[in-house]
């Protein structure tokens, strides 16, 4: 443990939430004013930005736009896909980022992501400990995918979850309004854990959503998904139907139709187009009205359904990881420790092991899922209900809403 006075560096990596500047604005806002913190930087597109020596004066920003960063989705800093090497087999990366920290006297780095974004983090935390530079590091966690180990959940789920059950409540409504029947099937972001497709079960408890929900916990069934959506359509004259892209058969190969060859640049294949090849099975063997819908990219930015639970704990996490690091830890991601009981809902912050946070996936229990496996338990709507609470009162200029706008004053128009 050891208490360092210099400069920190801030980073955003992996896919943006609807929350993940909040955790940025509580790190810097928190940085700014230590007093062990001589420097906060902001680096360009995450890890690429620090081997690039593109940093960012986050002290040069008008205090007004970091306000407003708690209600700007996708990550304002930017952001990128990229694996470091194991530094046994090529320790390039390595060694420049050394080169960068010394260069700006960093004592401090803030990394916000998800699973690979704590391997980064992880493998420069334990290289600068080989090295013997003293840099305090902690991981700021950030999935929509809510599928990180050893935290209750990941900022950044809750307002997703809660843009999936509002949509879904909506879709309800809107594929009820003619007197012929439809089946509509959504898909919904989730790779190998159903955290997010779950969340349309909120929905189906609050009265208005799917009557099926697929997650990729359990292995899919082509002939028992059709026999599921033919019940209910004949029982009701309508289905909806609620499906995670990273649904697989029993051999384990994806049911979408996508490239596996398409990887993210971390090796993981990149979904989608499933919504659209289900419905075309479906009308093909039931012969009925479907439409397939991909709620892709707005699952991940609609912050104005952003839940105030989640906007204020992803500060919390942010603000938690500087005032971990000047206290002299490091090699820690912040956690967020809940727990749900008569008395309501409450959440702190805990520090667990960077190693335990990296490259491990956490899924949705199978005890939450029905034993049909086309739908969500009790337990689930128990765990996410929480999470969604609280709306967020955004500032609106003519009706739309503002977002920051950072000068991003780089480090080489000052030195």
């Amino acid at each position: 443990m050891e208490n360092l006075k210099g400069a920190c560096i801030i980073g955003q990596s992996g896919g943006p939430t609807a929350v993940i500047n909040a955790s940025a604005q509580g790190v810097i806002q928190t940085a700014l004013a230590s007093p062990q913190i001589t420097r906060v930087l902001g680096a360009a597109h995450g890890i690429k930005g620090v081997l690039a020596d593109q940093l960012y004066d986050m002290g040069q920003e008008d205090p007004g736009q970091l306000e407003l960063l708690q209600f700007t989705p996708s990550s304002a800093l930017g952001s990128c896909r990229y694996k470091l090497a194991d530094p046994d087999v090529d320790d390039t990366d390595y060694k420049r980022i050394l080169e960068i920290f010394q260069k700006y006297d960093v004592r401090y780095f803030f990394y916000n992501g998800g699973n690979d974004s704590m391997d980064t983090c992880n493998k420069i935390s334990k290289y600068m400990q080989r090295v013997g530079y003293p840099c305090n590091i902690i991981g700021v966690p950030k999935t929509i995918d809510n599928d990180l180990s050893g935290t209750d959940h990941c900022p950044g789920y809750a307002s997703a979850a809660k843009y999936i059950a509002t949509s879904c409540m909506e879709l309800y409504q809107d594929a009820r309004v003619y007197d012929t029947g439809t089946v509509v099937i959504v898909e919904i972001m989730g790779r190998h854990a159903g955290w997010l497709a779950g969340a349309a079960g909120l929905a189906t408890w609050a009265g208005s959503g799917p009557d099926l929900i697929y997650l990729p916990e359990v292995d899919f069934s082509m002939e028992a998904f059709l026999a599921d959506v033919k019940r209910v359509y004949e029982d009701t004259g309508n289905c909806l139907v609620a499906v995670s892209e990273g649904i697989h058969y029993g051999d384990g190969t994806f049911v979408s139709e996508a490239k596996t060859s398409a990887t993210d640049g971390f090796g993981h294949a990149q979904l989608g187009g499933l919504a659209a090849l289900l419905a075309e099975s479906v009308k093909r063997a039931l012969g009925v009205k479907v439409r397939g819908i991909e709620l892709s990219l707005l699952q991940r930015c609609g912050s104005h359904l952003a839940s105030l639970t989640d906007v204020r704990e992803a500060y919390l996490a942010g603000k938690a990881a500087v005032e971990a690091a000047t206290a002299g830890l490091t090699d820690q991601m912040v956690a967020l420790d809940c727990t749900r009981d008569a008395s309501g809902y409450r959440c702190q912050t805990k520090l667990i092991p960077l190693t335990q946070a990296a490259n491990t996936e956490r899924k949705v229990p199978l005890d939450w899922i029905t034993p049909e496996g086309n739908g969500i338990r009790q337990p689930f709507i128990d765990y996410a209900l929480p999470l969604i609470q609280g709306e967020l009162q955004r500032p609106l200029a003519h009706g739309l809403p503002q977002f920051a706008h950072l000068k991003k004053v780089r480090t080489t128009d000052m030195d």
